[in-house]
């Protein structure tokens, strides 16, 4: 029976350091390991907050403004969709190669507050995304003054 269980500690020693050069290996061709650097890619979100307003500034850069999709739901979600083509040429003397790389991104957060989605603006420069949400704020109660007849 111990023959049995040295044979199993021995099998899942050698897994694991055939995994461990796997890993090794795909960082040192890609610099990071590519799978996980294609999930994790995203962009850097900015939030200020003012008394009226809440604005995101989103860096986008390469990013075409045909491809953006900015939504708002429920008043206090906020969703960022696009996609980044790049399309680098190369001439050599005897070839002519074109590579095209398409990716995808979505982010949705949670804003701190509700915000009047009717009223938002976004703007899109210099690969800078900028959405401006006015704050929702309940209306004030109307006092009515009751005039007493005696």
């Amino acid at each position: 029976m111990s023959g049995l269980i040295l044979w199993k500690d021995q099998e899942m020693s050698k897994l694991r350091r055939d995994i461990d050069r796997l890993f090794d290996r795909c960082r040192s061709d890609f610099g990071v390991c590519r799978f996980l650097g294609e999930v994790s890619e995203g962009f850097s979100i900015k939030l200020t907050e003012s008394e009226d307003t809440l604005i995101v500034r989103a860096e986008l850069e390469g990013v075409n403004p045909e491809n953006l999709d900015v939504s708002i739901t429920h008043d206090t979600l906020l969703t960022i969709k696009g996609e980044k083509r790049v399309e680098t040429v190369e001439d050599g003397g005897y070839y002519h190669r074109v590579k095209r790389s398409f990716r995808s991104f979505s982010r949705t957060f949670r804003l701190p507050c509700r915000v009047r989605v009717g009223e938002t603006k976004a703007t899109y420069k210099k690969g800078i995304l900028k959405v401006v949400m006015p704050k929702w704020k309940p209306q004030r109660p109307r006092c009515i003054k009751v005039e007493i007849k005696t």
